[in-house]
């Protein structure tokens, strides 16, 4: 009932309790960002830095998944030419 009569506090709230969660993930992403891509990798694409970025940030998730599974993976792919 409080939320349909201050609609606009309640949305500020929310935004003012999400907010500091947000900024720590973003400063986290930008962190890895630069260890990603350092002196050395400078001329990195935009494609290919995202596929860095994503293992590299999200890494407890890809500690879960089996070096089977991915071999299984590439070698049902089909060939390119």
């Amino acid at each position: 009932m409080l939320c349909t009569s201050f609609s606009i506090v309640y949305k500020l709230l929310k935004l003012v309790l999400i907010l500091p969660v947000a900024t720590a993930s973003v400063e986290r992403v930008f962190s890895s960002m630069n260890y990603v891509k350092n002196d050395l990798r400078n001329k990195m694409g935009e494609q290919y830095l995202n596929d860095c970025l994503v293992p590299f940030i999200e890494c407890d998730f890809f500690q879960q998944v089996m070096d089977k599974d991915i071999i299984k993976r590439f070698q049902t792919m089909k060939k390119r030419k």
